[in-house]
């Protein structure tokens, strides 16, 4: 399935975007969020979030909430799709490591036409997933059942990696680790031990190492 938006300013696709992601990752949307998630000022995020209301793009609850409107979502849907194609093209044909790719989709999901889209597709196999588990709008894409974050899994428990949340993307240096330890969808691992801290130790294909409380408390996983 292809998104086919009215032509919008790039702000006006990376705030749907986020604004999505956001949603995805079971946060809520607040303002303050959106300023931390793409490092602008809260003034500038208010701005923004006034023009996007005059286009019809958002809405804002009475907990002051904000969500996507049916022209929102659709843009949204169609820059998450193309970003995460793109994601996969790159990691997948190119071999770019997954920080290189995240960055470089951002770039790409903005020039992306809808030729382009179906060739990557095609190319790609109709891909469910980006290269971190995470869902392509429009796809087959089917979620794992009785899922839970690593986290809340007990020691001695075996796992399988379903998602790395696109929370995560935007921790320096953390896709670089989770990618190098191996911490990817479909990799089995085994939780070793939990600190008090809540860093979780865990090994994979042999190799112990820690995850801190952050990512633990994200990256979604199934027992194995």
């Amino acid at each position: 399935m292809v998104y086919e938006a009215p032509e919008y300013h790039p702000a006006f696709e990376e705030y749907c975007e986020t604004i999505f992601e956001l949603s995805e990752d079971g946060l809520d949307v607040k303002q303050a969020r959106i300023a931390e998630r793409l490092s602008v000022s809260r003034p500038a995020v208010s701005e923004m979030i006034r023009k996007m209301e005059r286009e019809g793009l958002v809405q804002i609850d009475d907990s002051g909430d904000l969500e996507l409107t049916d022209d929102g979502m659709t843009l949204a849907q169609q820059v998450v799709r193309r970003h995460r194609l793109a994601e996969r093209f790159l990691t997948d044909m190119l071999d770019l490591s997954w920080a290189e790719a995240h960055h470089e989709a951002g770039k790409w999901e903005h020039v992306i036409s809808p030729v382009v889209e179906d060739a990557l597709t095609r190319v790609l196999g109709n891909p469910t997933t980006c290269p971190h588990g995470n869902p392509i709008p429009g796809s087959d894409y089917e979620p794992a059942a009785n899922t839970k974050v690593l986290g809340q899994m007990p020691v001695g428990e075996e796992f399988v990696v379903q998602r790395i949340p696109e929370e995560l993307e935007f921790e320096p240096g953390l896709l670089e680790y989770l990618e190098e330890v191996g911490v990817t969808p479909g990799q089995h691992g085994i939780v070793r031990a939990m600190a008090p801290d809540g860093t979780t130790t865990v090994e994979v294909e042999g190799r112990p190492f820690g995850i801190g409380p952050f990512a633990g408390e994200r990256i979604i996983v199934t027992a194995a």
